[in-house]
């Protein structure tokens, strides 16, 4: 089936093309027929150099200028893919200029920066979302069912683990060896986020430990254990490491929740943004049951860029709209502070 007559694809200018960046422009942007790139935007010549080469716009559609962009290619939205430091500042300018606003994670290092934005865009009547990409896989969707419908009863306690070996590489460390809270801020946002969609609950208080073995190759601390309390007492048990040796989980982890009539194991997300999707029940008493996953058109990154399009089109608020993505920037915020202050923290109310 075809396009409705008039419809025109939503004009995506986009910021910031470094390698993951560019990952977006030729291979994520092309795959999602309701948006069109229409330009891009680094203030590095040589990575717009690299994005001439493998992205499909015209060579004038280039710029290391965010105003010259916007005023040359009348975008309807920005796509933001800068290193963190860049989301506040453009994500600000864009959707002061009128523009749509779909921003990598975190949107911001400050819960206060990232209130501001959610404002901005609340005065302006414009579309602000977070990819918080992980959420758009089948697996989490059966998971939020189940968890909603509760076959199995009141839900008690939730363990977490992630395993990935990130070692440096030959060319010298990546972006996230230098972070200073490398496991927390750019990887475990994403667990974190999972579980207040799935609990459809904010967290209250979090107990955080990371640590930094001396052959990490890591600046800041890529190792964590923590403990999170969330509305109504329930507790969740995380650990992840950027550095283990042992089998590495697919990038959602490896969840086990247990409930009053038995435990629910899944997993999601596996390499290069494929599907790893697996819910297994184990009913108390009973015999294990694999469960269906759900079908979805999209998924992954595809799925946050849809869903946001759509948003935009519908002038409806988005799944992972700026909004709602305060309560996960604020659990993250409280897990860096605990690990920084060595004590238990209260997740600040948003």
């Amino acid at each position: 089936m075809g396009k409705a007559r008039g419809f025109r694809p939503l004009r995506l200018l986009q910021v910031g093309m470094g390698a993951w960046g560019r990952d977006w422009a030729w291979r994520v942007i092309p795959g999602v027929k309701s948006v069109k790139l229409v330009g891009c935007v680094d203030t590095k010549p040589e990575s717009l150099g690299l994005a001439r080469a493998q992205v499909g716009v015209p060579a004038d559609c280039f710029f290391t200028s965010l105003d010259a962009a916007l005023e040359a290619t009348a975008p309807d939205a920005v796509l933001i893919t800068t290193l963190l430091p860049g989301h506040v500042p453009v994500a600000s300018a864009a959707l002061e200029a009128g523009k749509h606003v779909l921003v990598e994670k975190p949107f911001a290092r400050r819960v206060a920066d990232a209130r501001k934005l959610v404002e901005l865009a609340a005065r302006r009547d414009l579309v602000l979302m977070v990819s918080q990409n992980y959420r758009f896989f089948p697996a989490v969707r059966r998971v939020v069912q189940l968890v909603k419908e509760a076959p199995l009863g009141e839900l008690g306690h939730i363990w977490i683990e992630f395993r990935r070996n990130s070692p440096v590489g030959p060319n010298g460390p990546a972006m996230h060896h230098k972070d200073d809270q490398p496991l927390l801020v750019d990887m475990s946002i994403h667990h974190f986020d999972l579980l207040r969609l799935i609990l459809g609950k904010e967290a209250k208080s979090v107990s955080c430990y990371s640590w930094n073995p001396p052959w990490s190759g890591f600046i800041g601390p890529p190792t964590a254990v923590a403990s999170i309390v969330f509305d109504g007492g329930l507790v969740v048990s995380y650990r992840g490491s950027w550095i283990s040796p042992g089998p590495s989980t697919p990038w959602a982890g490896e969840w086990r929740m247990e409930f009053e009539r038995g435990e629910v194991l899944w997993t999601s997300r596996g390499e290069n943004d494929s599907l790893a999707e697996e819910v297994v029940v184990h009913r108390r008493g009973g015999a294990h049951e694999t469960m269906a996953v759900p079908w979805m058109k999209r998924i992954d990154r595809w799925g946050t860029l849809a869903e946001f399009a759509d948003a935009v089109t519908k002038r409806r608020e988005p799944q992972s709209s700026g909004r709602d993505n305060l309560g996960t920037l604020a659990l993250m915020s409280a897990m860096v502070e605990s690990a920084s202050r060595r004590r238990p923290v209260a997740v600040r109310a948003v």
